[in-house]
């Protein structure tokens, strides 16, 4: 392993991935795509749709298991590890967000966020605290108690935010994070995804069409053909 695989929070190397494999509805999605991504750096990934850009965010956040290739996270090698093992890596060290926030909706903002950590070991007091700190940060605190029903589309998106971040992950994954918002609140919601990501100086990979939010960011790649531009 070289020393600049292990200075990578991401490192996807040959990616293949075909679904339904050996029938007359075979589809090969991703061909030998590669992409890494460093710590404190902030990446657009820029696809048309069907590309398979959420099958390669899938890979690369251990939802899903390429057909060849390897997948690395910080340096370590996730190809053959347990379900249970990727299961733990994935909650400590990866976060997501979706286009759609998907927060649970009997519980509150605060508690949306708070249950994550909770899952990973944290005690309470010290989750509401980082809960409330995260929320503070993208402008939600004054909103902290009030159901995901109560909040803006804006509000409820920056809540998934904190979600994201609650367990201090050091790779965010977000896969179209703005695309069902306005493009006036779009921006402001992106901009604090960006102060939030850049405060706590995590790998994040951004996958979207908004070419605009694209430009923003430190880089751009493109998925075209199933490979990495």
């Amino acid at each position: 392993m070289s020393d600049q695989s292990q200075d990578l929070a991401l490192d996807l190397s040959g990616i293949e991935k075909t679904y339904n494999k050996g029938k007359p509805s075979e589809v090969m999605v991703l061909r030998g795509a590669t992409l890494s991504v460093k710590p404190g750096e902030v990446v657009a990934l820029v696809a048309p749709s069907g590309a398979g850009k959420s099958t390669l965010l899938h890979i690369a956040g251990l939802l899903d298991t390429p057909d060849t290739g390897q997948v690395r996270l910080n340096g370590r090698d996730m190809n053959g590890l347990s379900d249970k093992a990727r299961t733990e890596v994935r909650r400590a060290d990866v976060g997501f967000i979706y286009q759609f926030h998907h927060l649970l909706p009997e519980f509150s903002a605060l508690e949306n966020i708070v249950i994550p950590q909770l899952a990973n070991g944290a005690d309470e007091a010290t989750a509401k605290a980082r809960a409330m700190d995260l929320l503070t940060r993208v402008g939600v605190g004054p909103r902290a108690d009030h159901r995901p029903a109560a909040l803006s589309g804006g509000e409820q998106q920056r809540v998934a935010f904190c979600r994201a971040m609650a367990n201090a992950p050091r790779l965010l994954l977000a896969d179209e994070p703005t695309g069902n918002l306005d493009p006036a609140t779009s921006d402001q919601v992106f901009a604090a995804l960006m102060d939030l990501v850049r405060a706590t100086g995590l790998a994040a990979l951004i996958a979207t069409h908004n070419m605009e939010l694209a430009a923003r960011m430190d880089r751009i790649v493109r998925l075209d053909q199933g490979r990495v531009a």
